[in-house]
């Protein structure tokens, strides 16, 4: 779509391209969103993809993944196997609603920063326990949890002007075995509901992230895996107004299929194998 109100595009934004920051303006990385919609508060782009930031840095202390990676570039560096949590980056990349073209642009970052309840990235970085390096147009920066970016349906934590400039996934997490559970209208729809348990090696915890269904991420951690009764507790016990509602499914539904898939998960991470 065009973009008939834009009067600038800053196509070599400086290094910190937030201090620049005014009013009217909009970070440009895949655009897949962006030009999908009429933006008529936009009057400026400044295109982040001109910083050359790494898409992924993997490391001895876990993945860098840059705000600007594209789907298809955490989606091949998945395929590598380096590790345990590749299966889950995969998955996550192929729970979006697009086909594969669309990968080629659409960024990790910006999903992020949409927030929509089905966001697969952030799905996949609450469950990996991620921080996020955010920059503000004061010149300062700030390190939030995954968890706690997302506030609701389409809001985040983000100020006026500030960035999302890496996402920062610890290696124990990397490490941790991993189950997930998926469900969609369709076969390449938007999540219903979106599930990803995680168990540390040698350990009988359990982690268990619960997105889409919700308006923002929620997350149960067990020091001991619990027992189906008391994993079903923990999830009627998410707050009533959580629960999303769409076209894509009513909040009894996703609260039905949430039972459904966490049990699933809780069999698979406990018994040693796919439910």
């Amino acid at each position: 779509m065009d973009l008939n109100t834009i009067t600038e595009v800053v196509r070599r934004p400086s290094d910190r391209p937030c201090l620049d920051w005014r009013e009217g303006d909009a970070w440009l990385a895949g655009g897949t969103w962006l030009f999908s919609a009429e933006q008529p508060n936009l009057r400026r782009l400044v295109d982040l993809t001109a910083l050359g930031w790494d898409p992924l840095v993997p490391g001895a202390a876990g993945l860098l993944i840059g705000a600007t990676c594209t789907i298809r570039e955490l989606y091949a560096h998945a395929l590598r196997g380096t590790s345990p949590a590749d299966g889950l980056l995969a998955g996550s990349c192929e729970a979006f609603l697009s086909s594969f073209k669309v990968w080629n642009a659409a960024t990790v970052g910006g999903n992020i920063c949409m927030s929509l309840p089905a966001g697969p990235m952030i799905t996949l970085t609450v469950a990996l326990e991620a921080t996020y390096e955010l920059w503000a147009p004061d010149g300062s920066e700030r390190r939030v949890d995954a968890l706690d970016f997302v506030t609701g349906d389409h809001r985040n934590v983000l100020a006026p002007g500030e960035i999302l400039r890496r996402i920062d996934v610890p290696a124990h997490a990397l490490r941790k075995r991993t189950a997930h559970r998926r469900f969609a209208l369709t076969r390449l729809g938007r999540s219903t509901v979106f599930l990803v348990g995680t168990r540390t090696p040698g350990r009988n915890d359990l982690l268990l992230t619960v997105t889409a269904g919700t308006t923002h991420p929620v997350r149960m951690s067990f020091d001991t895996a619990p027992d189906a009764r008391t994993l079903r507790q923990e999830v009627d016990g998410i707050p009533s107004d959580f629960w999303f509602a769409d076209p894509n499914g009513t909040p009894g539904h996703r609260r039905h299929l949430t039972l459904h898939f966490a049990e699933e998960i809780r069999r698979e991470l406990t018994d040693g194998g796919p439910v």
